[in-house]
């Protein structure tokens, strides 16, 4: 049924793309609306910095609709997306040059503020409780190199199957496997030390 569910909202995509290139702006806002929290929330954990997620967020899709006219079909529309995000990351962080962390640096040294999520539902003790693990989980995340940072985000974060994370990257689908595991273990062996 899910993937039923996934094949009919990729027609639906591409319906939406060919509108939107005979100038129906309301479609490709579909577009927008459809997939604007997830492209910021893939900006959001990868840099850190709201205010640059958002204009990110913004310049992905201002590029996407300029170059609409170059998506194939082939491929799913969030796959096209997504490569047009990760090419802008890349950029970033060439412009920023931030220094790469290696695989053995504390979390501990670094001085980063993990990502706030609130849950306003839950009991005082259960926000704590839950505040923590996600502080523990974004930090250990922030600590990741950025190539097994990035493919965790797309693979865990925004759902993206291991096929279309290698279409994004220009990866083969085994090199992508290979580094989310290589991630997750690095992950994993992180938090247990906690």
């Amino acid at each position: 049924m899910n993937k039923q569910k996934q094949i009919m909202n990729a027609d639906e995509e591409k319906e939406l793309v060919v509108r939107s290139l005979k100038g129906d702006r309301d479609a490709f806002e579909t577009l927008v609306r459809k997939y604007q929290q997830a492209v910021f929330n893939y900006f959001i954990r990868l840099i850190q910095e709201r205010e640059l997620s958002l204009d990110m967020t913004q310049e992905v899709f201002l590029r996407a609709y300029a170059a609409l006219h170059t998506y194939k079909e082939k491929y799913r529309f969030s796959t096209w997306l997504f490569r047009i995000a990760s090419n802008l990351l890349i950029d970033q962080w060439r412009k920023k040059k931030s220094p790469a962390l290696s695989i053995d640096v504390d979390p501990e040294a670094e001085d980063r503020q993990p990502i706030q999520i609130p849950d306003n539902t839950a009991s005082p003790a259960e926000v704590l409780e839950k505040k923590q693990m996600i502080e523990k989980i974004e930090q250990a995340i922030s600590q990741l190199p950025e190539a097994w940072r990035e493919l965790f985000v797309l693979r865990h974060m925004n759902d993206f199957s291991y096929e279309e994370i290698a279409a994004i990257k220009a990866l083969p689908v085994g090199t992508v496997k290979n580094r989310v595991y290589q991630a997750k273990e690095w992950l994993r062996a992180k938090l247990e030390e906690k």
